[in-house]
Parts: C-alpha cells; structure tokens; sequence
C-alpha cells in the first residue's frame, strides 16, 4: 500500500475562484437524476469532484445548503454575502476541527476491532499497534527494508468494504518496503517469502488522521491480507 496524496479544499477554491466573474447564462438543466448528455454527465462528475473534498467535513443537510448557496452566488454573479479573503482561515479551521473530530469517532469505532483482532488465535500484536497473524507460512528469505518486494494484496475497512486490490486486478505489485505506510514496512519484514499474513492497521501506522483518496476515511483502521512473493535480486 503506497503513500497516497490527501484529498484537501484546494480544489473547491481553485474552482471558486474561477467563477468570480459573473457566468454565461447555462443552458437549461436536466430533471433530478437524468444525465441525458455527455455534458450532463462531465457536470455530475464535476459535482463529485466537490463533493469529495467537502466530505470529510461531515456537514449535515442545513449546511450543505448553505454550502451550495455561496456556489451558487459566486457561480451567477452575485454579490457575496460575506468577504472570502476575510472567511478563509475560517474555513481553514472549520475543516481541520470536522476533520479532527470525524477521525476521533472514527479511531474510537476501531478500538474493540482492534482489540478482537489481538485475541484471535495466532495473531500478535506489536508495540505499535500493528496486529499481525501469518496465514499461510513461506519459507523463502525475509526482506530488509532497503529491498524491494513483489506482493499480492487486499485491503478493507473494518466494515469489510474493499478499497483496494491487487488480486482483483489481476496483476502483483512491487515496490520498496520502506516506500509503503509503516505497518506494511513493519510487517514485511516479519514475513518470510511465500507466506501470507493478516495485517490490521490502526492509523496511527496507516494513513493518520487524515483521508487518503474517497475510499479511506480519516483516523480509520485497515486490514489487509498480504502474500509475499518474491524479494528483487533474491532468490
């Protein structure tokens, strides 16, 4: 599992600044959920695109529309109702305090998952917080973290929702073992070539309090099931 960008606000500012000149009349919107057109659809996407990087603000309805009224104000030219320089920092502080309080509940929903996990049969966990259970045991070289690896993988929530897989791609990933989160770093050099292992991953030594891309969400623990293939220049 690579390092990943964090989604951030800069692309819902980026797009508000384009917009404050007044627009060109648009043309006529499609009803509620029909996406007749290629444009419809570009449109949509563009609505997702928003809409992840204010996701991990958890708004609620009444602020979402409160949200889409300053869109739609500097999008038609209106006046503001309030000065976006002087808010700035304001919404800088409003997202890191949402941010910090969904990676809070987040963390406290994965402790007991955290803590079963610890207690099932052949699992071990670590001063850091890594739990690691082998499932299949290898009998190849061990990786240092200087070496570069070959691995299958999936990883999931604690919900068990897939965010990502290299088996369902059909095709093994290879990188640096010191080039991944730290609990893969960790974990990789505990695992002996051909062994498979269960690895849970509270975000202290995962993605921290932060998302990393729309699947992941702030302060959320990952488990992953790993297979170690080969080591680069080994045999």
């Amino acid at each position: 599992m690579t390092r990943r960008l964090v989604p951030t606000l800069a692309g819902l500012a980026l797009l508000l600044a384009a917009c404050e000149k007044p627009a060109p009349t648009p043309s006529p919107s499609p009803a509620a959920g029909e996406l007749k057109t290629e444009d419809d659809k570009t449109l949509y996407a563009l609505g997702m695109l928003l809409g992840r990087n204010v996701a991990p603000l958890h708004l609620n309805a009444a602020e979402l529309q409160t949200v889409e009224k300053g869109l739609e104000d500097v999008s038609n030219g209106k006046a503001p109702q309030v000065d976006l320089q002087a808010y700035a920092q304001k919404v800088a502080q409003l997202a890191q305090t949402r941010m910090a309080a969904g990676a809070k509940q987040e963390r406290d929903r994965s402790a007991s998952f955290e803590e079963a996990a610890a207690k099932e049969p052949g699992a071990v966990k670590t001063p850091t917080g890594l739990v690691f259970r082998s499932l299949k045991p290898g009998t190849g070289p061990i990786p240092s973290a200087d070496d570069t690896v070959s691995v299958h993988y999936e990883g999931k929530l604690i919900d068990g929702t897939v965010f990502d897989s290299s088996l369902q791609r059909g095709q093994p990933v290879e990188f640096p073992v010191k080039g991944v989160i730290a609990c893969w770093t960790e974990a990789l050099q505990r695992m002996k070539v051909g062994e498979k292992a269960r690895l849970v991953c509270p975000a202290s030594i995962a993605y921290g309090d932060r998302p990393a891309g729309p699947k992941i969400p702030a302060g959320a623990t990952l488990t992953f099931e790993v297979e170690l293939l080969g080591i680069k220049g080994k045999k």
